[in-house]
């Protein structure tokens, strides 16, 4: 896999947070609540992983 494939996959995943965010938001999510935010700390942490990797690829 290429870096660009990567930084694409990269994108994908942090265009898709927001709706997570959204998701936590809802006052009905229940014990579901536990399971979106353990997805946002793991995106999260993904993302921070991949810029500390490949720092070069912030730059665009």
């Amino acid at each position: 896999m290429d870096i660009q494939t990567i930084k694409e996959r990269i994108a994908l995943i942090e265009s898709k947070r927001e709706s997570l965010v959204q998701l936590l938001e809802q006052p009905n999510l229940g014990t579901l609540r536990i399971d979106v935010n353990q997805a946002l700390e793991e995106m999260d942490d993904l993302i921070e992983e991949f810029r500390r990797t490949f720092p070069e690829a912030n730059q665009n």
